[in-house]
């Protein structure tokens, strides 16, 4: 792993498209419901959290709907949360123009798993173009430390796809380390499966931390692995290993792999675990169970807390371990993102510890 850059204006920089997220209130069904939650989310922005509400400087590179309520509740959101944030504001164009992605799900309970709506028409989020960002500012005068980049905005739209490619190219150059998430959707593929794959190929050849399930190693990198749905997680830690070590060897200039371990025993109910290839070195924390108020964002919150443990300098065993609390601690709020309030929190989840603390 080559050492981070000293003296940057942000640890933490990550491209999304910014939208909200509606729950029903109290765990109920989205379709029995006439309360809802609405808050601003994005799966780049969840991994961001962690650092940002743990103190790092973290910027976020989006567009937004000029004008738009949904925007400015969205601009006021992330302000909280501690991100800056750049992005051009696009004219709306009408009531059938651009408009914020809106995402509805629910949380399930027990028996009843999670259901999810992605509604995406007309989102504005597909316009990214790297032709309203300064890069040469950004990562050689301002500098940035880790880019992270997500499979969902790479594979967004033919423009996002090459902002990210153009991203990644930049990162190199100025000496950032690169963090590609593969998060793989079906939906996003469709019809697009030669272009993306080259462009998927090509970021992932030059990052210097990758991260997927199971599912996203196979899909997005055609490396054969373990079948994708987590029974017996224990007993599968050697597959997940073996197919690692053969993404390695398509991607020899990666430095950390790492992908998480989920089974479902029902919807509050996980076993929760995680395996890292750090140079020549395998972490691992075995499966055990956690509870679950509302999974979304899990994933997302073991990255953050991984770049966080990278970001302090810590040893890398602790980088897997703070990810994985991170991400369990996710899974705690309602929110799609953690929002820890010390590294103490964090580490008591690691622990186990959820004695009062007064």
């Amino acid at each position: 792993m080559k050492e981070l850059k000293k003296d940057c204006a942000y640890a933490l920089v990550v491209p999304t498209s910014m939208g909200v997220r509606i729950s029903p209130s109290g765990g109920q069904p989205t379709y029995a419901s006439d309360q809802f939650f609405m808050q601003a989310t994005s799966a780049e922005t969840n991994v961001a959290s962690i650092a940002s509400y743990l103190g790092l400087p973290v910027k976020v590179l989006t567009t937004f709907v000029k004008d738009s309520p949904v925007a400015q509740f969205i601009k006021r959101n992330l302000k909280s949360r501690n991100m800056a944030f750049e992005g051009a504001e696009v004219e709306q164009g009408g009531p059938w123009g651009y408009r914020h992605q809106f995402n509805i799900a629910d949380s399930g309970y027990g028996a009843r798993g999670p259901r999810v709506q992605n509604d995406r028409a007309g989102e504005v989020g597909r316009t990214l173009n790297v032709n309203d960002f300064d890069l040469e500012r950004l990562f050689g005068r301002e500098g940035v430390q880790v880019l992270h980049l997500s499979g969902l905005i790479a594979a967004l739209s033919p423009e996002t796809s090459q902002f990210c490619l153009e991203l990644a190219r930049a990162a190199k150059q100025y000496g950032t380390l690169i963090s590609f998430d593969l998060n793989y959707r079906a939906s996003f593929w469709k019809g697009r499966e030669e272009e993306l794959s080259r462009i998927f190929a090509e970021i992932a050849g030059i990052a210097d931390i990758l991260v997927g399930n199971e599912e996203d190693f196979q899909l997005c990198l055609g490396v054969n692995g373990p079948e994708a749905g987590g029974k017996d997680l224990a007993a599968k830690i050697d597959s997940f290993k073996g197919m690692i070590r053969e993404v390695k060897k398509a991607y020899p200039h990666v430095s950390v792999f790492a992908t998480t371990l989920r089974q479902v025993i029902h919807t509050n109910s996980h076993l929760w675990g995680a395996i890292m290839l750090e140079g020549d070195n395998w972490h691992v924390v075995e499966p055990r169970e956690i509870h679950v108020l509302d999974r979304i964002g899990g994933g997302d919150g073991f990255v953050g807390g991984l770049l966080y443990g990278l970001l302090q300098g810590w040893e890398p065993e602790k980088w897997l371990q703070f990810g994985w609390a991170s991400g369990a601690l996710a899974t705690t709020f309602l929110t799609d993102y953690a929002q820890p309030a010390d590294e103490e929190q964090v580490w008591s989840v690691w622990e186990g510890n959820a004695r009062v603390r007064r």
